[in-house]
């Protein structure tokens, strides 16, 4: 079955929607403070890294064509967007523009004649 939204033509407000229309229906609005959502945020990336905990960093790379591990490692990422979709929603962050702002400002701090190729 195609995938009827895929990255090329879904927007983030689309997303953003979607995600606000499942938490609307819920009632779940009276959970997800700042406080709330930033832990969830946090245990779900901890989840996606739990993944990983004893692999190398080139092991990590072949285990991502391991069926179980990708379609697991797919739902961790779809987690932690989730709920940064509906950190977004919660404190009117427009994420469009900060995400263009953070990286204007990570392009004046790590500009790359000093950091490419390296960390």
């Amino acid at each position: 079955m195609k995938n009827e939204m895929s990255d090329k033509i879904a927007t983030v407000g689309e997303l953003k929607q979607l995600v606000e229309n499942f938490v609307s229906v819920r009632d779940w609005e009276q959970f997800h403070t700042p406080k709330n959502l930033s832990m969830a945020i946090s245990i779900e990336a901890s989840e996606l890294m739990d993944l990983f905990k004893w692999h190398g960093s080139n092991d990590s790379i072949e285990q991502m064509n391991i069926d179980n591990v990708r379609i697991a490692a797919s739902e961790e990422l779809a987690d932690v967007l989730i709920l940064c979709l509906s950190f977004a929603n919660r404190n009117d962050i427009d994420i469009q523009s900060t995400v263009k702002a953070k990286l204007a400002k990570n392009n004046q701090k790590y500009p790359k004649d000093k950091f490419k190729g390296r960390f």
